[in-house]
């Protein structure tokens, strides 16, 4: 449909985008070309400058309100639920890299607690978190260690003082996962510094990171860093997140794996592969693809080369 203005100035264009945002809370830039009847690189190049400009925020094939650089957390009601189709997925495709008796801390974001529901069954793991819902959904686990870090409570159930970043310390991870409001090129943002002190130290204390974000976290920024983009091993994402932003990522070095459709099940390959001492292995994985099955377990034992790698079941 188009609107009242066609062949306006741009600078007339953007500001009836800007409207439109406000009333939508999301644009598409394919159905702003056409209803201002213009090509999709204008729209693109308008929503660059709105940006730059502080006005929006780009997304994978259009935009969103800016966000302010501090965001408050989600309400406990909201945060701890069984998560979107995107979160299930990234949850699904994480917890792939577990192994049977990891010691992995598990945080307080709203993904975090969407990776519970896909543990692995029965498989010893020891968890440390620093999130009462967290504790609470896996104390009757019997095959699971749980571990709460010990602090001051907040509203939410978490704890993240002085005390609980003292108190982590003692341990160490075989691996962390790594959330935050903001995960961009420029770093792992959270709401305040003292949860960015907290998280700087889980990470600092872990063999292996791995980032787990949607595409509505990915590309933002935030009021506190709570660490480099580059201490990440790995990131995944699901599929509707900004290519542009996980190119800019990827130029730093770290590996992005986005879902790819993993709304639905994973596919098994079995992976083999031999140590430095030329003994070989055959481990079977859950991953989207052959590529990712090999990742993981490069991911895991850097010390290997993988021989192949074969579909088990199928799609």
């Amino acid at each position: 449909m188009t609107i009242e203005g066609t062949g306006m100035f741009a600078e007339e264009r953007r500001e009836k985008i800007l409207a439109l945002l406000h009333q939508q809370k999301r644009v598409l830039a394919k159905e702003l070309a056409e209803t201002f009847q213009v090509s999709i690189d204008s729209i693109r190049r308008d929503l660059s400058m709105m940006e730059e400009q502080g006005l929006l925020q780009k997304t994978h094939g259009g935009a969103i309100p800016a966000m302010k650089v501090r965001q408050s957390p989600q309400p406990p009601e909201q945060r701890y639920g069984e998560g979107s189709p995107e979160a299930n997925a990234i949850a699904k495709l994480a917890v792939s890299y577990i192994r049977d008796k990891d010691t992995i801390f598990i945080g307080s974001g709203s993904i975090a607690y969407v990776l519970l529901q896909h543990l692995p069954d029965h498989m010893p793991l020891t968890i440390v978190t620093n999130c009462m819902r967290v504790a609470d959904e896996l104390r009757e686990r019997e095959w699971i260690d749980t571990y709460f870090v010990g602090g001051l409570v907040k509203a939410s159930g978490n704890i993240t003082d002085v005390l609980a970043t003292e108190f982590i310390r003692q341990f160490k991870f075989d691996m962390s996962f790594v959330t935050g409001g903001g995960i961009s090129d420029e770093g792992i943002f959270v709401a305040t510094p003292e949860v960015a002190a907290f998280a700087r130290t889980v990470s600092s204390l872990s063999r292996r990171r791995i980032g787990i974000a949607t595409h509505q976290v990915l590309g933002n920024d935030g009021f506190a860093k709570a660490g480099k983009i580059e201490d990440l091993d790995v990131l995944i994402t699901d599929d509707k997140a900004d290519r542009e932003v996980i190119e800019r990522i990827q130029s730093l070095g770290v590996k992005v794996i986005t879902t790819q459709g993993m709304e639905n099940d994973k596919l098994e390959f079995t992976v083999e592969f031999q140590d430095l001492n030329g003994v070989t292995y055959y481990e079977n994985v859950w991953a989207p693809s052959s590529a990712d099955a090999q990742l993981q377990i490069q991911f895991r034992r850097s010390d290997v080369r993988v021989r192949a790698v074969t579909q088990v079941s199928q799609p």
